[in-house]
Protein backbone atom coordinates (compact mmCIF):
# COMPACT_ATOMS: atom_id res chain seq x y z
CA UNK A 1 0.00 0.00 0.00
CA UNK A 2 1.41 3.46 -0.94
CA UNK A 3 1.69 5.55 1.90
CA UNK A 4 -0.74 8.19 0.78
CA UNK A 5 -2.95 5.04 0.78
CA UNK A 6 -2.14 3.86 4.04
CA UNK A 7 -2.34 7.47 5.21
CA UNK A 8 -6.18 7.81 4.48
CA UNK A 9 -6.77 4.41 5.60
CA UNK A 10 -5.54 5.70 9.23
CA UNK A 11 -7.70 8.50 8.59
CA UNK A 12 -10.99 6.59 8.09
CA UNK A 13 -10.38 4.62 10.59
CA UNK A 14 -10.00 7.83 12.87
CA UNK A 15 -13.00 9.00 11.71
CA UNK A 16 -15.11 5.65 12.31
CA UNK A 17 -13.36 5.78 16.07
CA UNK A 18 -14.21 9.02 16.91
CA UNK A 19 -17.54 9.27 15.48
CA UNK A 20 -19.18 5.87 15.90
CA UNK A 21 -21.90 6.55 18.00
CA UNK A 22 -23.27 9.19 15.00
CA UNK A 23 -21.98 6.70 12.69
CA UNK A 24 -24.31 4.14 13.94
CA UNK A 25 -27.32 6.15 14.42
CA UNK A 26 -27.11 7.60 10.69
CA UNK A 27 -26.30 3.57 9.44
CA UNK A 28 -29.08 2.71 11.57
CA UNK A 29 -31.47 5.44 9.84
CA UNK A 30 -30.66 3.98 6.49
CA UNK A 31 -30.70 0.46 6.89
CA UNK A 32 -34.74 1.06 8.93
CA UNK A 33 -36.01 3.16 6.01
CA UNK A 34 -35.15 1.13 3.60
CA UNK A 35 -37.30 -1.63 4.91
CA UNK A 36 -40.67 -2.20 4.01
CA UNK A 37 -41.61 -4.56 6.70
CA UNK A 38 -41.96 -4.20 10.48
CA UNK A 39 -38.06 -3.98 11.76
CA UNK A 40 -37.31 -4.52 15.86
CA UNK A 41 -35.71 -1.43 16.09
CA UNK A 42 -33.84 -2.51 18.74
CA UNK A 43 -32.92 -5.67 17.11
CA UNK A 44 -31.53 -3.98 14.23
CA UNK A 45 -29.59 -1.63 16.51
CA UNK A 46 -28.06 -4.30 18.20
CA UNK A 47 -26.98 -5.94 14.78
CA UNK A 48 -25.71 -3.15 13.56
CA UNK A 49 -23.16 -2.49 16.60
CA UNK A 50 -21.76 -6.17 16.66
CA UNK A 51 -21.03 -5.57 12.72
CA UNK A 52 -19.50 -1.91 13.27
CA UNK A 53 -17.37 -3.64 16.23
CA UNK A 54 -16.32 -6.40 14.11
CA UNK A 55 -15.61 -4.10 11.41
CA UNK A 56 -13.28 -1.89 13.42
CA UNK A 57 -11.60 -5.23 15.38
CA UNK A 58 -10.81 -6.10 11.15
CA UNK A 59 -9.33 -2.83 10.55
CA UNK A 60 -7.17 -3.04 13.59
CA UNK A 61 -5.98 -6.55 12.72
CA UNK A 62 -4.57 -5.37 9.19
CA UNK A 63 -7.87 -6.29 7.38
CA UNK A 64 -8.54 -9.28 8.88
CA UNK A 65 -12.45 -10.13 8.44
CA UNK A 66 -13.16 -13.19 9.25
CA UNK A 67 -15.42 -12.47 12.20
CA UNK A 68 -17.42 -9.70 10.54
CA UNK A 69 -18.21 -12.16 7.33
CA UNK A 70 -19.13 -14.62 10.15
CA UNK A 71 -21.55 -12.32 11.36
CA UNK A 72 -22.12 -11.13 7.46
CA UNK A 73 -23.31 -14.80 6.98
CA UNK A 74 -25.32 -15.03 9.87
CA UNK A 75 -27.12 -11.67 8.99
CA UNK A 76 -28.18 -13.05 5.16
CA UNK A 77 -29.24 -16.06 5.97
CA UNK A 78 -31.21 -14.79 9.28
CA UNK A 79 -32.85 -12.20 6.88
CA UNK A 80 -33.69 -14.88 3.63
CA UNK A 81 -35.67 -17.00 5.95
CA UNK A 82 -37.72 -13.89 7.67
CA UNK A 83 -38.54 -13.27 4.18
CA UNK A 84 -36.67 -9.70 3.72
CA UNK A 85 -35.68 -8.86 -0.09
CA UNK A 86 -32.22 -8.55 -1.44
CA UNK A 87 -32.05 -5.04 -1.62
CA UNK A 88 -33.44 -4.73 2.13
CA UNK A 89 -30.75 -7.09 2.61
CA UNK A 90 -27.65 -5.59 0.70
CA UNK A 91 -28.63 -2.08 2.18
CA UNK A 92 -27.63 -2.82 5.76
CA UNK A 93 -23.76 -3.35 4.36
CA UNK A 94 -24.38 -0.47 1.64
CA UNK A 95 -25.99 1.61 4.17
CA UNK A 96 -22.39 2.24 5.90
CA UNK A 97 -20.88 3.75 3.00
CA UNK A 98 -23.26 6.68 3.03
CA UNK A 99 -23.14 7.61 6.44
CA UNK A 100 -19.80 7.44 6.58
CA UNK A 101 -19.17 9.80 4.06
CA UNK A 102 -21.13 12.51 5.19
CA UNK A 103 -17.93 12.41 8.15
CA UNK A 104 -15.62 12.28 5.10
CA UNK A 105 -17.25 15.24 3.48
CA UNK A 106 -17.11 17.00 6.80
CA UNK A 107 -13.80 16.41 7.30
CA UNK A 108 -12.90 17.49 3.66
CA UNK A 109 -9.51 16.37 3.91
CA UNK A 110 -7.47 15.11 0.96
CA UNK A 111 -6.39 11.79 3.17
CA UNK A 112 -10.30 11.26 4.40
CA UNK A 113 -11.25 11.18 0.43
CA UNK A 114 -8.50 8.74 -0.41
CA UNK A 115 -9.45 6.67 2.69
CA UNK A 116 -13.01 6.32 1.87
CA UNK A 117 -12.01 5.42 -1.89
CA UNK A 118 -10.31 1.86 -0.24
CA UNK A 119 -13.26 1.92 2.30
CA UNK A 120 -15.91 2.07 -0.02
CA UNK A 121 -13.99 -1.16 -1.95
CA UNK A 122 -14.18 -2.82 1.41
CA UNK A 123 -17.85 -2.36 1.61
CA UNK A 124 -18.39 -3.22 -1.91
CA UNK A 125 -17.05 -6.75 -1.32
CA UNK A 126 -18.19 -6.97 1.90
CA UNK A 127 -22.10 -6.02 0.55
CA UNK A 128 -21.57 -9.09 -2.62
CA UNK A 129 -20.19 -11.24 -0.36
CA UNK A 130 -23.69 -10.69 1.78
CA UNK A 131 -25.62 -11.12 -1.56
CA UNK A 132 -23.77 -14.23 -1.98
CA UNK A 133 -24.66 -15.90 1.37
CA UNK A 134 -28.43 -14.43 0.88
CA UNK A 135 -29.13 -16.01 -2.59
CA UNK A 136 -27.20 -19.46 -1.27
CA UNK A 137 -29.82 -19.56 1.84
CA UNK A 138 -33.00 -18.05 -0.14
CA UNK A 139 -32.12 -21.34 -2.24
CA UNK A 140 -31.88 -23.24 0.86
CA UNK A 141 -35.66 -22.40 2.17
CA UNK A 142 -36.59 -22.66 -1.75
CA UNK A 143 -35.51 -26.40 -1.44
CA UNK A 144 -36.95 -26.83 2.00
CA UNK A 145 -40.47 -25.80 0.97
CA UNK A 146 -40.58 -27.56 -2.43
CA UNK A 147 -39.37 -30.70 -0.35
CA UNK A 148 -42.04 -29.59 2.49
CA UNK A 149 -44.92 -29.70 -0.43
CA UNK A 150 -43.99 -32.77 -1.70
CA UNK A 151 -44.69 -34.67 1.26
CA UNK A 152 -47.84 -32.67 1.54
CA UNK A 153 -48.95 -33.58 -1.93
CA UNK A 154 -48.15 -37.15 -1.34
CA UNK A 155 -50.53 -38.52 1.53
CA UNK A 156 -50.41 -42.40 1.80
CA UNK A 157 -54.49 -42.91 3.63
CA UNK A 158 -55.51 -46.40 4.87
CA UNK A 159 -58.83 -46.97 3.19
CA UNK A 160 -59.26 -50.55 5.14
CA UNK A 161 -57.22 -52.96 7.29
CA UNK A 162 -54.68 -54.45 5.16
CA UNK A 163 -55.52 -51.62 2.32
CA UNK A 164 -53.77 -48.26 1.58
CA UNK A 165 -53.51 -45.52 -0.77
CA UNK A 166 -52.01 -43.23 -2.51
CA UNK A 167 -53.87 -39.93 -4.44
CA UNK A 168 -51.71 -38.73 -6.58
CA UNK A 169 -52.30 -35.08 -8.22
CA UNK A 170 -50.01 -33.16 -10.25
CA UNK A 171 -47.36 -34.32 -12.62
CA UNK A 172 -45.36 -37.25 -11.40
CA UNK A 173 -41.75 -36.76 -11.68
CA UNK A 174 -38.34 -38.86 -10.86
CA UNK A 175 -38.37 -36.58 -7.36
CA UNK A 176 -41.95 -37.23 -6.64
CA UNK A 177 -41.51 -40.50 -7.40
CA UNK A 178 -38.99 -41.36 -5.39
CA UNK A 179 -41.38 -39.35 -2.49
CA UNK A 180 -44.32 -41.82 -3.53
CA UNK A 181 -42.42 -44.91 -3.25
CA UNK A 182 -40.48 -44.18 0.13
CA UNK A 183 -44.38 -43.21 1.83
CA UNK A 184 -46.10 -46.27 0.40
CA UNK A 185 -42.98 -48.44 1.61
CA UNK A 186 -42.95 -47.02 5.05
CA UNK A 187 -46.89 -46.96 5.27
CA UNK A 188 -46.88 -50.75 3.98
CA UNK A 189 -44.31 -51.64 6.80
CA UNK A 190 -46.02 -49.47 9.49
CA UNK A 191 -49.44 -50.86 8.82
CA UNK A 192 -48.40 -54.56 7.19
CA UNK A 193 -51.11 -53.58 4.39
CA UNK A 194 -50.93 -56.26 1.47
CA UNK A 195 -52.57 -54.43 -0.51
CA UNK A 196 -52.24 -50.86 -2.27
CA UNK A 197 -54.00 -48.54 -4.65
CA UNK A 198 -52.38 -46.25 -6.48
CA UNK A 199 -54.94 -42.88 -7.61
CA UNK A 200 -54.07 -41.01 -10.79
CA UNK A 201 -57.48 -39.64 -11.14
CA UNK A 202 -55.41 -36.28 -10.24
CA UNK A 203 -52.55 -36.74 -13.03
CA UNK A 204 -53.31 -34.21 -15.95
CA UNK A 205 -51.13 -36.91 -17.97
CA UNK A 206 -49.86 -39.71 -18.71
CA UNK A 207 -46.87 -40.80 -20.81
CA UNK A 208 -43.76 -42.80 -20.96
CA UNK A 209 -41.93 -41.40 -18.42
CA UNK A 210 -44.53 -41.38 -15.67
CA UNK A 211 -45.73 -44.95 -16.82
CA UNK A 212 -42.11 -46.12 -15.69
CA UNK A 213 -42.77 -44.28 -12.40
CA UNK A 214 -45.51 -45.66 -11.79
CA UNK A 215 -43.98 -49.27 -12.68
CA UNK A 216 -41.35 -48.40 -9.89
CA UNK A 217 -43.72 -48.08 -7.82
CA UNK A 218 -45.50 -51.10 -8.28
CA UNK A 219 -42.36 -53.12 -8.29
CA UNK A 220 -41.11 -51.72 -5.33
CA UNK A 221 -44.53 -52.31 -2.76
CA UNK A 222 -44.14 -55.72 -4.46
CA UNK A 223 -41.17 -56.42 -2.73
CA UNK A 224 -42.36 -55.56 0.40
CA UNK A 225 -45.16 -58.35 -0.39
CA UNK A 226 -48.29 -55.69 -1.04
CA UNK A 227 -50.30 -55.74 -4.54
CA UNK A 228 -51.05 -52.74 -6.21
CA UNK A 229 -53.83 -51.68 -7.95
CA UNK A 230 -53.98 -48.49 -10.13
CA UNK A 231 -56.94 -46.55 -10.70
CA UNK A 232 -57.96 -43.34 -12.31
CA UNK A 233 -57.96 -44.58 -15.48
CA UNK A 234 -59.83 -42.26 -17.41
CA UNK A 235 -60.78 -42.84 -21.22
CA UNK A 236 -58.40 -39.96 -22.65
CA UNK A 237 -55.43 -41.84 -20.72
CA UNK A 238 -56.50 -45.13 -21.62
CA UNK A 239 -56.63 -44.05 -24.94
CA UNK A 240 -52.94 -42.19 -24.79
CA UNK A 241 -51.53 -45.00 -22.98
CA UNK A 242 -52.95 -47.62 -26.13
CA UNK A 243 -51.38 -44.68 -28.25
CA UNK A 244 -47.69 -44.63 -26.93
CA UNK A 245 -47.82 -48.77 -26.21
CA UNK A 246 -47.15 -48.77 -22.78
CA UNK A 247 -47.58 -52.22 -21.03
CA UNK A 248 -48.61 -52.29 -17.49
CA UNK A 249 -48.33 -55.89 -17.95
CA UNK A 250 -49.89 -57.84 -15.17
CA UNK A 251 -50.75 -54.83 -13.11
CA UNK A 252 -54.36 -54.66 -12.14
CA UNK A 253 -55.71 -51.18 -13.76
CA UNK A 254 -58.87 -49.87 -12.63
CA UNK A 255 -61.35 -46.81 -13.60
CA UNK A 256 -62.54 -44.94 -10.32
CA UNK A 257 -61.06 -45.45 -6.82
CA UNK A 258 -64.10 -47.15 -5.96
CA UNK A 259 -63.57 -49.74 -8.61
CA UNK A 260 -60.03 -50.16 -7.18
CA UNK A 261 -61.14 -50.52 -3.73
CA UNK A 262 -63.81 -52.86 -4.26
CA UNK A 263 -61.12 -54.97 -6.06
CA UNK A 264 -58.52 -54.95 -3.04
CA UNK A 265 -61.60 -55.86 -0.82
CA UNK A 266 -62.45 -58.90 -2.98
CA UNK A 267 -58.75 -59.96 -2.80
CA UNK A 268 -58.89 -59.71 0.95
CA UNK A 269 -61.60 -61.94 1.26
CA UNK A 270 -64.15 -59.25 2.03
CA UNK A 271 -67.74 -59.78 0.22
CA UNK A 272 -70.12 -57.10 -0.39
CA UNK A 273 -73.76 -58.34 -0.13
CA UNK A 274 -76.62 -55.22 -1.14
CA UNK A 275 -79.57 -55.34 0.49
CA UNK A 276 -82.51 -52.64 -0.76
CA UNK A 277 -80.56 -49.54 -0.70
CA UNK A 278 -78.01 -50.50 2.14
CA UNK A 279 -75.05 -52.34 1.64
CA UNK A 280 -73.84 -55.04 3.91
CA UNK A 281 -70.20 -56.41 4.00
CA UNK A 282 -69.43 -59.71 5.04
CA UNK A 283 -65.87 -61.13 5.86
CA UNK A 284 -65.37 -65.14 4.51
CA UNK A 285 -64.36 -67.52 7.45
CA UNK A 286 -61.76 -69.70 6.65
Amino acid sequence: MSVPADAGRRRIEQLLQDNEERVLRRWQEIAGSSSTGNVDRADLAAQLRELFQALLQSLGEGGGSSDLRGLLAELSRNRARQGFTPSETAIVVFGLKEAVYEFVETDGSPEALRGFVWFSQLIDDLGLFTIENYSAAREKVIVDQAEQLLELSTPVVKLWEGIVAVPLVGTLDSARTQVVMEKLLQTLVDTGSEHAVIDITGVPAVDTQVAQHLLKTVVAARLMGAECVISGIRPQIAHTIVTLGIEFGDIVTKASLADALAHALRESGVEFVSRRTRVAVRTEEG
